[in-house]
């Protein structure tokens, strides 16, 4: 199979990969759905970001345990107000090429960013830098954002609201630099990195290949010299590679094997809190769910998320019933106003709500649940199949993609019904979970548009005050469970398997892991 081969810094060429003699110190990574893309301005899958994370610094970073720490910026300060944030850059910073790294490069890397058309999933969480709202809505020219270079190692982001994670939010891959020569590179087009990584080969459904960037300002630190992030959709198969040794590290665990995994693997087993949600989305823009509030609650309410955690997921995650999870600062979990009512009472709800939408038994509703090719996908899918069948009637059609053609899917709403989403957080703020559901959000793969929940959105982003800002969310958050655009199902923990001759694995909130900070022993 042919492969996308690069030399540091250079454009991408399709050749036959290069036969090298393996490194000693080479780690293999499993990987999840394959990248959807690897533009850190476009990129939106934890697969992506997981070698995003590698391939590029932003001007912050974050440390093993998950704690904010410098990164390209040796230092920040905010001035006085909290308007504007002043960051100083390491000296002799390099680009991979050899290019020398300069302010101007992480201005060029955030009015990218913000451009609409760019179209990021990511631009919104940068909306408060000035101007920054109505560059995204197209009304300004992305050169006006307040983000300026005062010198090649200097640079000010200005704010039009105070914005107190703007720090955090520059260590995601989203806030990476751009190299000049990258600014009208054409989509797929490989480009030059900053990370303690380069791109060396990517070969789809096969694996990506990275290698050490002697450049890297702390090469000198980074030990492992070859990094193989590999596709891994069947979770079992993973299992299987990663106990005959051709994982170091898993990209999950598949549930149903839980308990073998915990009982013979104990030692290699890492479960932690985790910024997550599991639900199902149901797209508003077509039938049967367009106008349809009262189906989608009752569909919602027939599913038992205690039982799905205890017997699917084997205990590896917690129930939801919302979409924000648990842990949040400055946030309360919220709830609908039908998780009070005893379990009996809520499927007697269900069935008054879904006869008032117009279906029963005699008359049931046919729909499809659409999801990404991964065994607990379908496990999941198969089993709130038969919760709507048994307590509603409905009859329900699986449908299973691939997960390039399943995101297509999702975001053009032509096609979908219900299908499964997700949603990571990338920083320690509900504003990241409810903001999803704004109308112009371009990852609103439901098509939920509700002017006063935007209203709420709004509120939130300009809000100054800790407390009214979390008052106008929660707000949101409620508004949002009562017009059930979306079906909670679980909370995220992070699971992976974790050789023990991998050194400096630390679980975190984030499930964040840079290869810089990983050490292998001879095994």
């Amino acid at each position: 199979m042919l492969g996308l081969v690069l030399a540091s810094g250079q454009a991408g060429t399709i050749s036959t990969p290069a036969t090298t003699t393996e490194p000693a110190a080479a780690i293999r990574i499993g990987n999840g759905p394959e990248p959807e893309s690897l533009d850190p301005q476009k990129a939106t899958s934890v697969s992506a970001g997981n070698v995003l994370r590698d391939l590029y610094e932003g001007l912050t970073g974050v440390s093993p345990s998950g704690e904010l720490i410098p990164a390209a910026a040796e230092s920040w300060t905010w001035s006085a107000d909290g308007r504007e944030l002043r960051l100083q850059l390491r000296e002799g910073l390099r680009w991979s090429n050899g290019d020398p790294l300069l302010a101007e490069h992480y201005v060029a890397g955030l009015q990218h960013l913000l451009d609409p058309a760019t179209n990021s999933g990511y631009a919104s969480l940068f909306a408060a830098i000035e101007h920054g709202a109505e560059i995204i809505a197209g009304r300004r020219p992305s050169g006006d954002l307040g983000v300026l270079a005062d010198n090649a190692r200097s640079l000010r982001i200005r704010l039009d609201r105070p914005l107190a994670s703007l720090p955090d939010l520059l260590a995601h891959p989203a806030a990476s630099p751009l190299h000049p020569a990258d600014r009208l590179a054409k989509p797929g087009k490989a480009r030059i990195g900053n990370g303690a990584y380069r791109l060396v080969e990517r070969t789809p459904q096969s694996r990506v290949v990275l290698a050490r960037n002697p450049l890297y300002w702390n090469a000198a630190a980074t030990t492992i010299e070859r990094v193989e992030f590999i596709p891994t959709e069947d979770l079992n198969s993973e299992l299987k590679r990663y106990r005959a040794g051709e994982f170091d590290i898993t990209s999950t665990v598949p549930a149903a094997q839980a308990k073998w995994i915990r009982e013979q693997l104990g030692g290699e087993l890492h479960v932690a809190t985790y910024l997550g949600s599991y639900f199902y989305g149901y797209n508003l823009t077509q039938p049967p769910f367009k106008a349809q509030p009262k189906l989608r609650l009752a569909l919602s309410m027939a599913v038992d998320r205690e039982l799905i955690v205890d017997k699917v997921l084997h205990g590896l995650a917690t129930p939801a019933l919302s979409l924000v999870p648990p842990g949040i600062s400055n946030y309360s979990v919220q709830l609908p106003a039908w998780a009070a009512l005893p379990r009996a009472q809520q499927l007697a709800e269900a069935r008054r709500l879904y006869a008032e939408a117009g279906y029963s038994m005699e008359h049931p509703l046919e729909v499809e649940i659409r999801y990404n090719t991964s065994d607990d996908n379908k496990r999941l899918a198969v089993v709130i199949a038969a919760m709507w069948k048994q307590t509603l009637g409905v009859r329900v059609k699986l449908v299973n993609e691939e997960w390039k053609v399943f995101l297509q899917h999702r975001r053009s709403r032509v096609v979908t019904q219900a299908f499964r989403n997700t949603w990571i957080g990338d920083v320690d703020d509900a504003l990241g979970f409810v903001e999803l559901f704004g109308t112009r959000h371009p990852r609103n793969d439901s098509g939920y548009a509700e002017p006063a929940y935007d209203q709420l959105l709004k509120a939130a982003a300009e809000q100054a005050d800790p407390q009214r800002r979390r008052a106008a969310l929660e707000a949101a958050e409620r508004r949002l469970l009562e017009d059930a655009p979306i079906l909670p199902i679980y909370f995220y923990a992070s699971k992976h398997l974790v050789k023990p001759y991998v050194e400096g694995w630390q679980d975190n909130l984030l499930d964040w892991h840079y290869t810089k900070d990983l050490r292998l022993h001879a095994h």
